[in-house]
């Protein structure tokens, strides 16, 4: 896929967990997961709004496009 999740680096950078992250953002660390391997289809702008709040970021911070 085009789309690369750099959620992974964005935790890192800001010293926390992924069960912290779905907990301040109200999602599953199941569904945290599958859009941070990027197997996610979608995800909603509410949910991304709430990342970013959270790690205090960007949405181009996370989400990057790449050619194949």
């Amino acid at each position: 896929m085009a789309i690369i999740v750099n959620l992974d680096v964005m935790l890192a950078k800001r010293k926390m967990r992924s069960k912290e992250l779905a907990e301040i953002i109200g999602i599953t660390t199941a569904n945290l997961s599958v859009l941070k391997s990027g197997k996610a289809k979608a995800v909603r702008f509410s949910t991304l709004e709430a990342i970013c709040k959270a790690l205090e970021c960007q949405p181009a911070d996370i989400l990057e496009y790449q050619k194949e």
